[in-house]
């Protein structure tokens, strides 16, 4: 028996207790159903924005997120998860060179390239898009931090850096959370400038900050030389007081970033946005430029960011596109709906709306019949295989939530009516099909 053969052979015969690989995990019911609710507000507000879906690949050229991200970012060196493909044939049959690719760990670069790829800049005004799905980043995992992590995410590409399409990108941001009930956030904004004003505050920065280097844990003074920006980051109690004393972004901007900047605030000001200006806020990723934002909830601990984004002008250029105008965000998720669940503020989300008790063979075409026309109405109905006990059926019913139950036995089959009990009162009624469909549809759209 061949040496694989024998592999797979163990493999089957081996009796052990699969588990999620570290740093992921199950998203099961009811959570779920807060998911679902979550990603469909977010696609229910970006829509009326004008922003439409996209959906990427998870996996892309390695090279895509080294030449967007950064070669020297703590993500491209640290955290892909990368593979090689071998000399698998390619389309045409012949064999293709070894390419390395890496499951996204984010999803800007991603929509950057499909924008390249597909043209997009011939369509008419700016290209609005949103996606969701999962990212992955192998990085230690912690509260409300995964491996496999999820983002909703919204990009806007065109000609314009117009600083009231940053406004409009973040009162949309605002309106989301406020929608989702995530009120105790913090919206902080800054501006870390463009190409022309940045290099010189980075090597500034990076001259003050080889001054107390000895001062330093070992990742800020490994990112003095590689990306002394994410300094400004730490967290690291030690480091606040150095940090405090840095040359700020604000003071070295050139007259066009600044001006940008006050027309921001203008904008948002206009919009009824609170927010926080805060210098020291930088992005981890180098496409960024001018605006940067950040939104931060209460009950996450020192990791609070739930959202991140900002300009990206000049990166689709950078990825081989033409000259191209960009800003966007990411919403973590997980952490967002952490800090939801952590603040008891939950949408109340509907369950099974009927249970359907059919007693005696007599019953249950009436039984199937009766399901079928609910479920076409909308509604969520749970239908027994097999009989069960009228006591059974009820405490069944009252376990997975059921907001009535539908009683069908044989008067019922005998008069042709359907006897309808909530659960939470115990309330029992008769009624006719017709009358059944008209009150649990009213019933349905009152609980909207």
């Amino acid at each position: 028996m061949p040496a694989r053969a024998r592999e797979a052979s163990t493999l089957v015969t081996e009796k052990r207790e699969f588990k999620a690989i570290k740093g992921t995990r199950d998203i099961l019911p009811p959570d779920s159903a807060l998911w679902n609710w979550f990603e469909q507000t977010a696609r229910d507000v970006f829509e009326t924005y004008g922003f439409r879906d996209i959906r990427t690949p998870v996996f892309e050229e390695t090279e895509l997120f080294a030449r967007s991200i950064g070669v020297e970012t703590d993500v491209v060196n640290k955290e892909m998860f990368t593979f090689s493909t071998g000399h698998d044939p390619d389309s045409t049959g012949e064999s293709a060179p070894d390419r390395t690719y890496s499951l996204r760990p984010e999803a800007t670069a991603s929509v950057a390239r499909a924008y390249i790829e597909n043209e997009m800049q011939t369509l008419p005004g700016n290209a609005k898009l949103y996606y969701m799905g999962p990212m992955f980043r192998r990085e230690r995992p912690q509260k409300g931090r995964y491996r496999q992590f999820y983002q909703i995410g919204a990009e806007v590409l065109g000609q314009s850096d117009a600083p009231a399409i940053d406004a409009e990108v973040l009162e949309m941001l605002v309106v989301f959370f406020k929608r989702v009930g995530l009120t105790r956030t913090t919206l902080y904004v800054n501006s870390i400038g463009c190409k022309d004003c940045r290099p010189q505050y980075v090597e500034l920065l990076r001259e003050k900050l080889r001054e107390v280097k000895d001062q330093l844990g070992p990742d800020s003074q490994r990112r003095i030389e590689t990306n002394p920006l994410r300094v400004l980051d730490s967290k690291l109690p030690q480091e606040q007081p150095i940090i405090a004393k840095l040359p700020r972004i604000s003071d070295h901007l050139c007259a066009e970033c600044r001006e940008h900047f006050a027309k921001l605030n203008e904008e948002l000001g206009l919009r009824g946005i609170v927010y926080e200006e805060n210098w020291r806020l930088v992005r981890g990723l180098d496409y960024y430029t001018r605006t940067t934002f950040e939104v931060t909830a209460e009950g996450l601990g020192s990791q609070n960011a739930v959202c991140g984004g900002g300009r990206y002008d000049g990166l689709v250029e950078l990825l081989g596109g033409p000259p191209t105008k960009g800003i966007g965000f990411a919403i973590g998720s997980d952490r967002a709906i952490l800090s939801m669940q952590e603040g008891g503020k939950l949408p109340h989300l509907p369950g099974l709306a009927v249970f359907v008790a059919w007693m005696g063979q007599a019953a249950y075409p009436t039984a199937v019949n009766i399901t079928r026309k609910l479920r076409t109405a909308g509604l969520a109905v749970e239908l027994p295989a097999e009989e069960m006990k009228f006591k059974k059926s009820l405490g069944l019913a009252d376990k997975l939530g059921a907001s009535y139950a539908l009683i069908i036995g044989e008067d019922e089959v005998a008069s042709n009516t359907f006897t309808l009990k909530r659960l939470a009162d115990s309330e029992q009624k008769k009624l006719s099909e017709l009358e059944l469909l008209e009150y649990l549809e009213s019933e349905r759209r009152g609980s909207r």
